[in-house]
């Protein structure tokens, strides 16, 4: 716990990369248990333990453990911004020297699910005494199930490199598919010199940068594949062993909510892997995301779901065929393999991306300008001799996402951040005009500087009309224009509408409150 304590405070107190991967790379050469990196490895995967102790019992225990009130506990976190900091910061400083390794201590939060409160209480309370302030706020992290660190997978994957001698795109792949350090070992997962012993294995997802200012740096035309951006679920669809499975992009399996795509078992050969967008698609059209949130969310798909929500899988791209990885391919060769394989196929829930044409880059611009009629976000762009990389890389994959809508709004509450923002007021809701009355209608809290977060907390403060915790109700004066990628009727909203990524595009100054959108200006946009 000791290493991993100082490992999580390296991690933490830097922003530069090659800090991180030698802190994480130094962690794995110099700890002695091989579980304790395992468990570093799957808690940096979002792999955490299942949370076995309620947010509402801990914050009772801590009061009481720190012989403070309830009500100044909950003062003392709004403020703090972080539950397990609180609660680290709260307890008495006095403890006794341990050195359980990190396994110990999720092994013991693991077994905390099965006891009664009184029991929990106990043996959370004789485990803060036995933890230094920076244990203390380890295990506080990982009993709340909230353990975040600035650590992506690539990073980590990068450190595990240098510390195995193994290269990372092997290594990226090994860690893709539902694994827990609960059915593996370290050996087994990172060492095996077989990673595609599971079959359902996915590959690392390869991921476009965004295009801000058009494509005309990007060389000639006719060097770049051109398909529209589907506004689905970025899926990996597997043929392997007679057997199909399906992945999300966050590495979920999600086969069993997509039971349309069980035909494809026996339509595609044995050793296929498709890339593409799960898409709720009818008479020919993509439908709301939303209809496919909601499948995601039932443990049971009924035929009710499958008639108001079906799906397709848009294909475009093609890593394995015939048992054979073919990722390092060029894309041309990869998408006439695809083009082939969706005809054999020959199945409504599998289409194939529609490639477009174009003869220079201001034809495509057009294509672009036409998005919203398809129901498409914009246009992907990809080098036609690029293999298919593992994670973020720039240059041979882009996405030209077509300009956000836009809606001038009041802010009428604020709330506090986390973390290093806790003392900032960086929540906000936004409201337009119903006649004479303001309607709240979303929230937003990126978009800001720092800058413009300070002056607008200090703003709040001297504006306050009524608090609710750590939200607070604001005399209505101020201007943000508010971007969004798309907009929905919503029965659950006072507005009536819903919008996807919201966000803070600019602080209006320059307008007053009274100028600001009205309700009919918003719903406009259901029928733009």
């Amino acid at each position: 716990m000791k290493q991993f304590a100082k490992l999580f405070t390296a991690l933490d107190q830097t922003t530069k990369t090659n800090a991180k991967v030698e802190a994480l790379a130094q962690f794995f050469r110099e700890s002695e248990h091989d579980q304790d990196k395992l468990w570093t490895v799957a808690i940096l995967s979002h792999r955490r333990p299942k949370r076995t102790v309620n947010t509402t019992l801990l914050r009772h225990w801590a009061s009481e453990e720190g012989s403070i009130p309830l009500w100044l506990f909950e003062e003392s976190y709004h403020v703090v911004g972080d539950l397990a900091e609180t609660i680290a910061l709260t307890l008495p400083p006095d403890f006794e020297e341990q050195d359980q390794s990190l396994t110990y201590w999720i092994d013991f939060i693991k077994s905390l699910g099965k006891l009664e409160e009184e029991e929990k209480r106990e043996k959370v309370k004789w485990a803060w005494r036995q933890l230094n302030y920076a244990e203390r706020f380890i295990f506080n992290k990982l009993i709340t199930g909230g353990f975040r660190v600035g650590v992506s997978q690539k990073l980590m994957v990068r450190a595990l490199a240098q510390y195995t001698g193994i290269e990372e795109n092997t290594l990226a792949h090994r860690l893709m598919g539902d694994w827990t350090p609960d059915d593996t070992t370290f050996h087994d997962l990172i060492l095996s010199s077989d990673p595609m012993e599971d079959l359902s294995k996915p590959y690392p997802f390869y991921l476009a940068y965004a295009l801000d200012e058009g494509p005309e740096d990007l060389g000639a035309p006719e060097e770049w594949q051109a398909e529209r951006k589907w506004d689905g679920i970025r899926g990996q669809l597997i043929v392997r062993g007679d057997e199909l499975f399906v992945w999300s992009r966050g590495e979920e399996l999600v086969t069993d909510k997509f039971p349309e795509y069980a035909v494809l078992a026996e339509k595609l050969p044995n050793g296929t892997v498709l890339d593409g967008e799960i898409l709720p698609f009818k008479d020919g059209r993509p439908l709301s995301f939303n209809l496919l949130q909601t499948r995601i969310g039932r443990k049971n798909i009924t035929k009710n779901i499958l008639k108001k929500a079906p799906v397709i899988l848009m294909a475009y791209d093609l890593l394995e065929w015939e048992g054979q990885d073919i990722r390092q391919k060029p894309m041309e060769e990869r998408r006439k393999l695809l083009e082939y394989a969706v005809a054999q196929c020959n199945e409504e829930v599998l289409m194939l991306s529609e490639r477009l044409q174009f003869d220079n880059w201001e034809a495509l611009a057009e294509e672009r300008d036409k998005s919203r009629e398809y129901d498409s976000e914009g246009i992907m762009l990809k080098r036609k001799d690029s293999p298919y990389r593992s994670g973020r890389k720039r240059g041979d994959w882009w996405k030209w996402k077509i300009d956000p809508m836009m809606i001038d709004a009041v802010m009428i509450y604020a709330q506090r951040g986390h973390g290093r923002r806790a003392n900032l007021y960086t929540d906000f809701t936004f409201a337009v005009w119903d006649g004479d009355l303001l309607v709240p209608f979303t929230k937003a809290y990126s978009g800001l500087t720092d800058k413009e977060f300070r002056e607008i907390t200090a703003w709040v403060r001297k504006h306050t009309v009524e608090r609710f915790g750590p939200v607070r109700s604001v005399t209505p004066h101020h201007v943000f224009e508010i971007a969004f990628e798309g907009i929905r009727a919503s029965n659950r909203h006072k507005s009536g509408v819903a919008l996807r990524f919201p966000r803070i595009n600019r602080w209006r100054k320059d307008k007053p409150k009274e100028e600001a959108n009205t309700l009919a200006d918003l719903k406009a946009f259901l029928n733009a």
